[in-house]
């Protein structure tokens, strides 16, 4: 897999591209992209791209976002670099930034605004140092990471390259240090309960949706999750009603299953299934949908991929921590392709509208993704 040795150091006089890439972050986090609405970022990453006269830029119907960068060997395999748009923000989001001495403060700026800016940085690295690698670079600005997105810009990506690759390096702004070689397998539904509903006090006695609901819900969280593997159970939204005075006919709530074993997952589905299947009753119906189903996969860690992600951060004095994750890389790692996941700065409160990075360590970061993507060939 790799033609150079991942453990030989290298010492470069480079142009310090931090600032860039956190300025070229920022312009990215300006561009609401709610999951399913991520067009308008879509099209000024496109734009970069063509700026930057990579090769055969195109957007799929999906609304991933894609450039090559042509290695020296036409039938080399190519390395995958991935980076979602994608955030959890709807566009009615306040886009602030609060700019301090050591951190930046901005709804999405790490998740994932910084890892789309990265795709950026990696090649003004390259080409800075005039790298000429083997292999074919594609960089990938994905669409519908986030959510109910349920990874769909990723499947597509591992549609259009198949297995033909020689893996994907997944991007994330607020990893760095850890290298996610393991895919945690997730499940989702949306659970609905109707009645007749009625008034709160002619009617009382009657089933309400949201009690019943409710009811349900006290049941599902009183199952015994075990601590190894790790798994979970979240109930993240919970709605229903028309008034307080009013039983209400209707109620939902939606539930996301994690484990980081497969069997686990699946013996869970099966007990969150069969609770469902039996909660009907008279006045009372319960149904539940399918919303989200991310798969499940692992590379060894003796894996060469993994081995390369760990010797770049080590390069860099950061220890590399092996972990398990949610992240694009689900899809190509459940259908075998290898896939890691490295980061560019420390930070926090990703998913709030006080999420945060670090500025300091992002050259270290992107240092670390310069030199896997030179190695992996």
């Amino acid at each position: 897999m790799l033609t150079h040795s991942s453990t030989r150091l290298y010492t470069y006089l480079m142009t310090d591209f931090s600032s860039q890439l956190i300025d070229l972050a920022v312009q990215i986090q300006q561009i609401p992209a709610p999951t399913f609405a991520e067009g308008q970022r879509g099209e000024f990453v496109r734009g970069l791209f063509l700026t930057e006269n990579l090769k055969d830029v195109s957007m799929d119907s999906l609304g991933n976002v894609y450039a090559r960068l042509p290695g020296k060997q036409k039938k080399a395999k190519p390395l995958i670099v991935s980076a979602h748009l994608d955030t959890v923000f709807p566009n009615s989001i306040n886009l602030q930034i609060k700019k301090e001495a050591s951190r930046i403060v901005a709804p999405g700026i790490g998740d994932n605004s910084l890892g789309v800016a990265a795709l950026f940085g990696i090649l003004w690295g390259l080409r800075e140092r005039k790298i000429e690698l083997k292999q074919d670079v594609w960089f990938v600005a994905n669409v519908g990471e986030e959510g109910l997105g349920d990874l769909r810009g990723m499947r597509g990506v591992v549609e259009r390259f198949d297995k033909d690759v020689i893996g994907y390096l997944v991007i994330e702004g607020l990893a760095l240090g850890h290298v996610y070689h393991r895919a945690i397998g997730v499940r989702r539904y949306r659970i609905t309960a109707k009645t007749a509903g009625g008034h709160s006090w002619s009617d009382y006695g009657q089933p309400s949706a949201v009690h019943e609901l409710a009811a349900l819900v006290t049941q599902l969280t009183a199952i015994r999750l075990p601590r190894e593997p790790r798994t979970t159970m979240n109930v993240g939204t919970f709605g229903g009603g028309t008034g307080i005075n009013v039983l209400a006919s209707e109620a939902k709530c939606e539930l996301d299953l994690r484990s980081e074993d497969p069997k686990t997952l699946m013996k869970l589905t099966h007990q969150v299934e069969d609770l469902l299947k039996n909660a009907d009753r008279t006045g009372v119906r319960i149904m539940a949908e399918i919303i989200g189903e991310r798969p499940a996969g692992e590379i060894s860690a003796d894996h060469a991929l993994v081995q390369l992600a760990v010797t770049c951060t080590a390069e860099q004095g950061l220890d590399a921590i092996l972990t398990s994750g949610s992240t694009d890389a689900n899809i190509p790692l459940s259908l075998g392709i290898p896939a890691v996941v490295m980061g560019i700065t420390t930070g926090g409160s990703a998913h709030t509208v006080n999420e945060y990075i670090d500025t300091a360590p992002i050259g270290k970061g992107l240092e670390s993704l310069i030199r896997f993507v030179e190695l992996a060939g």
